[in-house]
C-alpha cells in the first residue's frame, strides 16, 4: 500500500543520500527502459529525486508522497508526456489512484538485442570527462545500464561504481596510460560478471526457468557431444537455478558466488572427458574459466548411430517431458551447429504436440500423423539449419555469402516465390545474428 511505498523510497534515500540515490535512480530506471532515449530518463530522473528530496524531509506533511506520486502518473499519462514511451502504458492510464502507480512502475521495455555500449579510447575518456564531468558520468550511466539491462543491479552498480572511479582517477593521474592498465585489469571478473549474468538473465527472462534449462543442456551437448544426458542434465539444471535464485535478487555478491559454485561443478565433472573443458578450467580465475566455457565453440560433428525415439506411451506417461527432452538433446548433439533459437522452438513444439496428442481421443494414430510430417519435413530442415550456421562459422563472411547464393540459385523440387537476393539477405541475416552463441534470444526466435 501507499505507506509501503514511501517508506521503502524513503528509507532508500536516506540510507544512499541525495547524490547516491540520483545514481541508483539513473540505473534502474535506464534498465526498465532500455529502449528510451537519454533525455527522457533524464526528466523521469528528475522528478523520482525531486520528489524524495521533498516528500522524505523530516517534518515533511505524509500526504507529500501521495500526492507528489499522483501528480507524476499523471504526468506520465499526459499526451505530451515526456518520459519513456511504452505501449502498455495505455493500459495503466485507465485505472486510478494506486493501482495506477503500481501498474506504471511495473512496466519494462524488452531488452535490446544486442548491447550498444562501446567503450571509447581512454583519450576519448578522458576528454569528454574533463569537459563535463557529470554529464559524463550520467551518459555513462545511461547507455551502461540500457546495453546491460537484465544484469543484476547490484552487479551494474559495483560496474559502474568502479568505471567512474577508474575514471576519475586514471585522467588526473600523472601516468594514465599505466592507471587504466592497472584499473582495467582489477575489473576484469567484474566487467566478465557483468556480461555473462546479461546474457545469462536475458535467456531466463525471455525463457523462464525450464525452457533455460533446455537451452543450457543442448549448448552443452554441443560443446561435449561424448557426454551424456544423465552427465549433463543436472548441470543445466543447476544453471537455471543460479539463474533464478540471482537475476532479481538485490544480495550484491548472488551471482558471482552462485555462478563460480556452478562453474566449479562443470569444471569438475566435464573436465577429465575433454581436453577443451579441461583447457578453459585450468585457469586460477573462475570467471574467466566460466567465459571460456561460454565462448567455446560447438565441437565438430562426431558419428554417433541414429538416436531412438521415445514411444507413444512413453510420450504420454508421467515422464513424458523427460522422454521428450533426451530426444531434443540426441538432436542438439547430432547437430551441434543448430542454433540455440531452433533449440527453442523445437522445445516449445514438443510442448504442444505432447499436449494435442495425449489429451486426443486416438494418442497412438495422432503421434503416427506427426512422426511422419517430423521425418518428411523436420529433420530436412534441421540438416539445413546445422549446415548453415556451419558454414557461417567456418568461412570468412564473403565467401560464406557466395556459398549460400550458389545454394539457393539451385532449382528446388518446389521454386521457393520469394525472389534470390531476398532469401540471400535473409538468410545471411539469420546467420549473422542467430548462429552465434550469444546470439539474442527474442531476436533469433522471430527470425525462425
Amino acid at each position: 500500500g501507499k505507506a509501503y511505498v514511501r517508506e521503502k523510497v524513503c528509507q532508500e534515500y536516506k540510507i544512499l543520500g541525495k547524490e547516491n540515490f540520483r545514481t541508483l535512480t539513473i540505473i534502474s530506471t535506464s534498465r526498465k527502459y532500455s529502449n528510451g532515449t537519454f533525455q527522457e530518463i533524464g526528466h523521469l530522473v528528475r522528478e523520482i529525486v525531486s520528489l524524495a528530496e521533498t516528500c522524505c524531509a523530516d517534518g515533511a506533511d505524509p500526504s507529500c508522497y501521495d500526492a507528489g506520486s499522483t501528480a507524476l502518473s499523471d504526468k506520465s499519462c499526459g499526451a505530451d508526456s515526456p518520459f519513456p514511451a511504452h505501449p502498455g502504458a495505455a493500459r495503466c492510464c485507465g485505472q486510478q489512484g494506486l493501482e495506477r502507480k503500481l501498474c506504471l512502475a511495473a512496466l519494462r521495455h524488452p531488452p535490446q538485442p544486442l548491447p550498444r555500449f562501446l567503450q571509447p579510447s581512454d583519450r576519448e575518456l578522458c576528454h569528454a570527462f574533463r569537459l563535463e564531468p557529470r554529464e559524463f558520468a550520467d551518459r555513462f550511466l545511461y547507455e551502461y545500464a540500457s546495453s546491460y539491462s537484465q544484469a543484476p543491479l547490484p552487479v551494474l552498480l559495483a560496474s559502474t561504481t568502479t568505471f567512474l572511479s577508474m575514471v576519475s582517477t586514471c585522467c588526473i593521474s600523472p601516468a594514465p596510460t599505466a592507471c587504466f592498465l592497472k584499473e582495467k585489469l582489477e575489473r576484469k571478473t567484474l566487467s566478465l560478471l557483468t556480461l555473462t549474468s546479461n546474457r545469462i538473465c536475458s535467456r531466463f527472462s525471455a525463457y523462464g526457468k525450464d525452457k533455460a534449462s533446455f537451452s543450457s543442456l543442448a549448448l552443452l551437448a554441443q560443446k561435449i557431444p561424448t557426454a551424456s544426458f544423465e552427465e549433463l542434465l543436472p548441470l543445466a539444471e543447476d544453471a537455471a537455478e543460479v539463474a533464478s535464485q540471482c537475476c532479481d535478487s538485490m544480495a550484491e555478491d548472488c551471482m558471482q558466488k552462485k555462478l563460480l559454485e556452478h562453474t566449479s561443478r562443470v569444471c569438475s565433472a566435464l573436465s577429465a572427458q575433454d581436453r577443451r573443458f579441461a583447457a578453459c578450467c585450468q585457469g586460477k580465475n573462475l570467471m574467466e574459466n566460466h567465459f571460456c566455457i561460454l565462448a567455446m565453440p560447438p565441437a565438430p560433428a562426431t558419428r554417433l548411430p541414429e538416436p531412438p525415439e521415445p514411444t507413444n506411451n512413453e510420450l504420454c506417461a508421467k515422464e513424458g517431458a523427460l522422454h521428450a527432452t533426451r530426444f531434443l538433446f540426441e538432436l542438439a548433439r547430432r547437430h551441434p551447429n543448430l542454433p540455440e533459437a531452433i533449440l527453442a522452438k523445437l522445445y516449445d513444439s514438443s510442448g504442444k504436440l505432447r499436449e494435442e496428442c495425449c489429451s486426443s481421443k486416438d494418442p497412438s494414430a495422432c503421434w503416427d500423423s506427426k512422426r511422419q510430417r517430423i521425418a518428411a519435413e523436420l529433420f530436412p530442415f534441421l540438416a539445413k539449419a546445422d549446415q548453415l550456421c556451419g558454414q557461417y562459422h567456418k568461412l570468412p563472411f564473403l565467401e560464406f555469402k557466395k556459398r549460400l547464393r550458389d545454394s539457393l540459385a539451385q532449382p528446388e523440387p518446389e521454386p521457393n516465390p520469394a525472389p534470390l537476393e531476398q532469401l540471400l539477405e535473409q538468410r545471411a541475416s539469420f546467420a549473422s545474428s542467430c548462429c552465434l552463441s550469444d546470439a539474442p534470444p527474442l531476436l533469433c526466435a522471430s527470425k525462425v
